[in-house]
Parts: C-alpha cells; structure tokens; sequence
C-alpha cells in the first residue's frame, strides 16, 4: 500500500520529514555548505530576488515542460545530480531514485561516492541508461575501471566534476563525526535510537558503505571514512590535459560540472565537451562564491553558442527551474530536493518531489504566457530583478 503525499505540496515539506527521520550526521551531510554557509544559502536566497513578468488572454492549452538535455529526451528540463552517501539518507537510496526517475522520464546521475554500486543500479533499472559521475583520482587505473564499468552499465554520459580537487571544509561534518556506517558513539546511538524507520531500512539492505569502491580498490579494505579517503585519492594537480584524456578514455557524451568563470566556461567548450554545469558544488566547497543563479547569465553569454549550459544550486520548486531556463540554462540538476524526498519517504517520495517541481514549472510557465518551455527566454523576467540585468 503506498503512501498518500496528496498533502505533501512543496519541498519543504519534504526537507522537514527527512530531518525528523535522517540521522543527524546524514541530514547535516546533505543540507549544509562549507565554512559560514554564505555560498549555500546565496545559491537558494538569489532566485527568491528574480520577479516574472505575468502575462494575461493568452492561450494556456497544450502545454509541454518536455526538452532535451544533450539530445536525451526528458520529460521536464531537470537531472538529479550526483550525491554522495545518497544510500544513508535512505537505504538503497540510490537504487530508489534511479527507479524513480526512470518512471518520471528525467536522467538520473549516479555518484562515485554512492552507497550503491554502478552494477546496482543497472540490475534494478533493468539496464536503463543512466549517467556516471566521476571524480579525478590519484588512483589512475582504479579510475579507468570506473569508466569501463560505467560503459558496461549501459550509461549515456559521464559527469567529470571538476570543483573537488581539494575539499572545502565542512563544520557539521567534523562535528558529526561523519562516516558510514555510523561509528557506534553514545552520541550517535542516541540519535539513531529515534530514527526507527530509517534503522529498519539499514537492516534489511546489505548497501552501506561505498559500492563503487569497497572490493574494487587494490588494497582498500575498510573504508568507513569518508574524510581520509577524499583526502588521500582526489588529485589536486587535475588540469584540462586531464579532462582530454579522459574524454577520449570514455568515448561518448561528456558534461563537465562545476564551471563558475566565464573563462572557464569557454575552455571547457574549447575541451568538445556535450554540456557544463553552472555549479559551485551546492555551497561545500569555495564559501564566498557567487551563487550559481548569479553566475549562470554571463556563462551562457560566453560558451552558450558552443556548448550546452546547465545549472545547478538552490533549485527547490519549478519556479526556480523556469528562472534558470530564462537565465540561459537548457537544464538544470537537483540535488537536496532529491534528496529530501528520498529521506522523507524512499522512491515515493522522490517521484513526490519531481511531480511538485513539474507541476509548478508548467503552471508558471503558463502565467507567465508560455506553454512550451522551449520558448521560454529572459522575457518572462521582470527587468532589474536578475542577474545581468541593467540596473
């Protein structure tokens, strides 16, 4: 019998379930930025600044969110984007999510910090395609076998996210003593002792550590931290030499996430890249950054003409997805309101939060005299309220 979210209407509703039913270091994994949050609560906070022009007498019907994302039909113009430890918000987490998107008709990114393997998820998606995001590691032939087994999968396109050479630092995380599976503290079996669901769940999945590396790192047996395996295996020394090669290594579409400079932005059209993503990597890493709604226009000013422009950072309802489509983004990807769903209540309450993000991103569109979001364009902004804007 599955569970009634009719009442269940934006995503904050959801934000607030997970919190109640996620362990506290898990939740605060997700739903924090690194040092003062200043970038993680811009990237939400600045879409609250964009108005939309409401047009009135125009023909509402046949309207259509259903786009393209590197030639990839979808069904509205969002991905979930790539999370770690996603299997610790909710077991099989990822699992649950791919599923999800699949029915719904939207790319689902897997991370290379998953819970869940690559073979996972393509065992219980029955092979659909789905997308693999890889980080640059010191451990070259560990990350060549990651690309074959993305090839194998059946996956459409490699995510090379280029914004986690080094890690930003994360207060919650140092305070939480983040790692999977939970360490047994008094600290964290207290707060475990009032998540029932959430420990039933882990009880009846054998997924809680990292998939895609336990087993298949030579000499990696235990890899209960999260902290000193991203310390000892990203490659700080990742340049654009890198991303050729492993672009030739991988053979099919590539998108590039984390691009927050213009200049950056042409050299990775300049790399025959499929897409970029305007991305600061939701608030965790460079704290003080632009958010990426603010950064977005001037990227796609500068290499929209070549090369597909995304975002992602603060989307939390279909508001924000039409803000940045008019903004010059052909897609966008989420993450915390994927996540929030899925802590919330597992697959139904993903496909919860992508019927919301749907259903606003249509009725808003059409208020604002659209009724195909290809057409949408900076005309629905009310001028002086966005980014790039002359003021």
């Amino acid at each position: 019998m599955s569970t009634d979210l009719s009442k269940i209407t934006c995503i904050e509703d959801l934000r607030v379930v997970a919190q109640r039913r996620v362990p506290r270091m898990f939740y605060d994994y997700a739903d924090s930025g690194s040092y003062t949050q200043g970038t993680y609560r811009a990237n939400e906070d600045d879409f609250h600044r964009i108005k939309l022009r409401q047009r009135v007498a125009v023909n509402m019907e046949g309207r259509s969110t259903r786009t393209t994302m590197i030639g990839e039909q979808v069904a509205m113009p969002v991905a979930i984007a790539p999370t770690g430890l996603t299997g610790m918000q909710h077991a099989d987490g990822e699992i649950l999510g791919a599923r999800a998107a699949k029915a719904f008709g939207i790319p689902f990114t897997l991370s290379t910090m998953s819970i869940c393997s690559i073979e996972d998820i393509a065992e219980h998606t029955g092979r659909h395609p789905f997308w693999f995001q890889l980080y640059v590691m010191r451990d070259r032939r560990f990350m060549e076998r990651l690309i074959e087994r993305a090839r194998a999968a059946n996956c459409s396109a490699l995510v090379l996210t280029l914004d986690l050479q080094i890690l930003g630092q994360r207060h919650k995380d140092i305070k939480n003593g983040l790692s999977t599976p939970p360490k047994p503290t008094l600290r964290n079996l207290a707060n475990l002792a009032t998540k029932p669901h959430w420990c039933l769940g882990m009880l009846g999945t054998k997924r809680r550590t990292f998939g895609n590396i336990v087993g298949h790192v030579d000499g990696v047996a235990d890899m209960s931290s999260l902290s000193s395996w991203t310390a000892s295996q990203f490659d700080p020394s990742l340049n654009w030499g890198d991303v050729e090669r492993i672009k030739k290594l991988w053979g099919g579409k590539l998108i590039l996430k984390g691009i927050m400079d213009a200049e950056d932005a042409r050299l990775a059209a300049d790399s025959g890249a499929d897409a970029l993503v305007v991305s600061n990597h939701g608030g965790r890493q460079l704290d003080g950054a632009p958010s990426s709604i603010e950064a977005l226009p001037g990227i796609a000013e500068a290499a929209g003409k070549d090369i597909e422009v995304w975002m992602d950072g603060g989307i939390r309802s279909g508001q924000d997805v039409l803000k940045a489509r008019a903004l010059g983004a052909q897609g966008t990807m989420i993450g915390r309101s994927f996540l929030y769903g899925l802590g919330a209540y597992g697959e139904h309450g993903v496909t919860r939060a992508l019927q919301i993000i749907q259903k606003e991103l249509e009725t808003t569109m059409a208020f604002c005299g659209h009724t195909q979001i290809d057409t949408v364009d900076r005309s629905i902004l009310l001028p002086g309220t966005y980014p790039g804007a002359v003021r």
